[in-house]
C-alpha cells in the first residue's frame, strides 16, 4: 500500500533551525522520495517503509530537543506525481 506523507516539524525553542535541518536531511538519507517547500515536507512510499522511517526519526528529533510540534498529515495514495490541471 503507497501512501503519500505531509509534514510540518516546528521545534519550540530559539535554536530551531539546526534541528529542522537535522531531521529533512535524516529523511532524504532514507531513499524515499522526499519533496520539500518553504511550509512542509512531503514523503511518499510503501506504507510500512514511510512509517519505520518516521518511527525513528520523529522519536530521535524529539529525543534532541526541548520542546516541539509535529503536524502530519497521512493519504492512503502515491501522490508524488500530483499536477494541478486548471
Amino acid at each position: 500500500m503507497e501512501i503519500s506523507v505531509e509534514l510540518t516539524f516546528s521545534p519550540l525553542q530559539d535554536d530551531y533551525e539546526d534541528h529542522i535541518k537535522n531531521f529533512i536531511k535524516k529523511l532524504r538519507a532514507s531513499g524515499l522520495i522526499i519533496l520539500e517547500n518553504p511550509l512542509s515536507t512531503q514523503i511518499y512510499g510503501g506504507y510500512e517503509e514511510v512509517m519505520t522511517v518516521l518511527h525513528a526519526e520523529i522519536k530521535e528529533a524529539f529525543q534532541l530537543m526541548d520542546k516541539g510540534l509535529l503536524y502530519l498529515k497521512i493519504v492512503k495514495s502515491d501522490r508524488s506525481a500530483y499536477e494541478p490541471n486548471f
